[in-house]
C-alpha cells in the first residue's frame, strides 16, 4: 500500500537565494496591487451603471480590496524578515507530496519520521531523515 505523505522543502539563504525570494515576494505585491485598482475601477464602473446594487456591491469590493491590502501587509512584512536573515540559515520555501510503501512489517516510526530536502543555490544538497 502506498501512502502520501507531506516532505518540506528547505532552502539555504545565499545572496541569490534572497534575492530571489524578494523578487517573488514583489512580484506578488504587484500583482495584488493590481488587482486592488482592477477592482475599484469595476466598482466605479458599477456605481455608474446600477444605482439598485450599489450598496451590496460595493461592500464586497471594499472586502476584497481590503483582503489585498492585508496580503500586501503580510507580504512587505516578510520582505523586512527577509533582510534579517543571516547566510546559510535554512527556511522552509514549500512542501511536496512524496510516496511512502508501506507493508505488513514495515517501521511506522520511520516511515512517519519528518524528512526534508534541503537546496542550496537551486540543487538538492542533502535529504534529512
Amino acid at each position: 500500500m502506498k501512502l502520501i505523505k507531506k516532505v518540506p522543502i528547505k532552502v539555504v539563504v545565499t545572496e541569490d537565494s534572497k534575492e530571489k525570494i524578494r523578487q517573488n515576494f514583489t512580484n506578488h505585491k504587484l500583482r495584488l496591487e493590481q488587482e486592488c485598482q482592477q477592482l475599484q475601477f469595476e466598482m466605479r464602473k458599477l456605481k455608474n451603471k446600477n444605482a439598485n446594487v450599489r450598496s451590496d456591491m460595493e461592500t464586497r469590493f471594499n472586502q476584497e480590496i481590503k483582503n489585498r491590502q492585508e496580503k500586501m501587509k503580510l507580504l512587505d512584512f516578510k520582505i523586512e524578515q527577509l533582510d534579517e536573515l543571516k547566510m546559510g540559515s535554512e527556511i522552509v520555501e514549500k512542501e511536496v507530496e512524496a510516496l511512502v510503501e508501506v507493508e505488513v512489517g514495515s517501521d511506522w516510526h520511520h516511515l512517519m519520521k519528518e524528512q526534508a530536502i534541503v537546496i542550496k543555490d537551486d540543487k538538492v544538497i542533502r535529504i534529512d531523515e
